[in-house]
């Protein structure tokens, strides 16, 4: 892990931008971090829409969780930002966008093709910079996994036993495959839910959580489409994290 930036945001939480193998990512750390113990971490999941669009909305995040006492990373998805393009998920992305303008159903050929090879690629990656991450002598877990894409974040919550919790956000496509994968989770879930997501298919949604084996789980449903989270949700995401990861 390479720091190629750094800077103080509002109550002295520290931002630095880092690489990876080329993998760009950020981590902030609460401003007392160097001056008290280890904190544990939140790795921060997000769309594939790159690091420069959805930073507004990551910092945010970043900067509720700084204030519970959390350190927070994420990294950049294969295809995605300034990394290298991927042809095969911009077609993907292509199929989708064609069957939503022409009002078809989406197929499972296209959420296969569109989410199981992001899967497969962003796994290994998230589990590499979190080798990194808990290197530094700031941050000493335990882990926690927030957002989505909701597929990677069962992925990891499968795989990496130090993940100890997570917080998913419903609202991507969902391969029928990972519904089985669902079942092995066995952490602790906080699984948030826009009722009126304009692309969400609420009744996979619903599907979906009653399939995670996990047995603390619970569905946090709120009125309103994708971008219209309450400042509520974010507070329970909060309490969540902090039974779980203190």
């Amino acid at each position: 892990m390479h720091f190629t930036s750094e800077q103080r945001l509002d109550d002295g939480v520290l931002e630095r931008e880092f690489t990876l193998d080329e993998i760009p990512g950020l981590l902030w750390t609460p401003g007392s971090a160097s001056a008290s113990a280890p904190v544990p971490l939140i790795l921060l999941g997000h769309p594939p829409l790159g690091l420069r669009r959805m930073y507004p909305r990551l910092v945010a995040r970043a900067m509720h969780s700084a204030a519970e006492g959390f350190a927070t990373a994420t990294i950049e998805l294969p295809g995605s930002g300034d990394r290298p393009r991927w042809p095969a998920a911009e077609q993907a992305r292509s199929d989708l966008r064609r069957a939503l303008e022409a009002g078809e159903p989406v197929s499972d050929g296209i959420v296969d093709a569109l989410i199981l090879p992001l899967v497969e690629k962003a796994v290994p990656e998230w589990r590499a910079a979190l080798d990194a991450l808990l290197s530094l002598p700031e941050i000493g877990g335990p882990v926690g996994y927030s957002g989505g894409v909701i597929s990677i974040g069962i992925r990891l919550a499968v795989v990496e036993p130090r993940i100890s919790a997570a917080g998913l956000f419903a609202g991507s496509f969902v391969p029928r495959a990972m519904f089985e994968e669902a079942r092995q989770v066995t952490v602790p879930l906080h699984v948030l839910l826009q009722w009126d997501d304009e692309g969400n298919d609420r009744q996979a949604a619903l599907d979906l959580f009653d399939a995670f084996g996990s047995k603390e789980k619970s569905l946090h449903a709120h009125m309103g489409g994708h971008t219209g989270v309450p400042q509520s949700a974010g507070d329970a995401a909060a309490q969540f994290f902090t039974r779980h990861l203190k």
